[in-house]
């Protein structure tokens, strides 16, 4: 189960991760908690008025391309984009929003949606959401919240049958190692790489978790992109997303990358395989 905050997460963080387990018979279910209502129009070619009065609609169209393209099911938790507060200071969040929700009004469907599904993996942001949007924060604290409660009969009773997960990992898909890889790679290529400011912000703002599981996925880089696209209000097919070349991709970083925040099974670092320790224990 992958937790997300938008439309359009789900295809830049572990898509292809999701895409090749998915080509292995593993079933994989994405939860999306907001609509996207508030979100920005990013590709100029969908800057239109009749996509901006109804893109709530919009994006949910985009988010079912999106899953038939990675062949994940999907399940919204229907709560409302928070938007991202910009300015100094920064204005209050909307009223409703998820965002603003009490952690077990928003966790609770979450529980119910984690014990009907049964994952033994989550994947979800760290408590800095990834990037300090409101909502990632939120799905991160509602992932965890989940993540401890749906096993525990005497929690959230209303929400069904216990399930307990075994592991719960952070997307660590911008880490600074892959990140340099790819800049490097495209200097070694002759090509112009777009990652110079990246690598001056991570002097700034040092990542907080370690990378404990690289899952190899090259061959599902395509599959990734094409999801991408799918979310055309969210992705310029002409911007920053395709500037390397597949081939350079997987060339110089062919995985995913993860922390593992919580396990109740034994693993050893580092893992290949974000069932490392499930499949031993079922086996036995």
């Amino acid at each position: 189960m992958a937790v997300h905050a938008h439309p359009d997460d789900e295809s830049s963080k572990g898509a292809a991760t999701m895409a090749r387990y998915v080509s292995e018979g593993v079933e994989v279910l994405v939860v999306t908690c907001t609509g996207g209502e508030r979100g920005d129009i990013l590709n100029p070619a969908m800057d239109r008025p009749e996509v901006k009065a109804d893109i709530g609609r919009v994006r949910n169209e985009e988010m079912a391309r999106a899953r038939e393209i990675l062949g994940v099911g999907q399940r919204w938790l229907g709560f409302v984009d928070s938007g991202f507060p910009e300015g100094d200071p920064p204005p209050p969040l909307p009223e409703g929003c998820f965002a603003l929700e009490p952690l077990e009004t928003a966790a609770a469907p979450l529980v119910r949606a984690v014990r009907e599904f049964r994952p033994h993996v989550i994947l979800t942001y760290d408590e800095k959401g990834g990037y300090p949007h409101p909502d990632h924060v939120k799905t991160h604290e509602i992932s965890a919240e989940a993540f401890d409660a749906a096993g525990d009969p005497d929690r959230y009773p209303d929400e069904g049958e216990p399930w307990q997960p075994l592991k719960l990992y952070y997307h660590m898909t911008f880490n600074k190692e892959r990140i340099l890889a790819l800049h490097t790679a495209m200097l070694d290529a002759g090509l112009e790489s777009p990652y110079h400011d990246w690598l001056e912000r991570f002097d700034e703002r040092p990542q907080l978790w370690d990378v404990t599981t690289r899952v190899p996925c090259a061959d599902h880089f395509e599959t990734r992109d094409k999801a991408l696209l799918a979310h055309a209000t969210q992705i310029d097919p002409n911007g920053f997303w395709f500037v390397v070349p597949l081939d350079v991709q997987r060339e110089a970083w062919p995985t995913e990358d993860y922390h593992l925040a919580r396990s109740l099974v034994d693993t050893e670092l580092p893992e290949d395989d974000l069932f490392a320790g499930i499949r031993e224990k079922v086996c036995l």
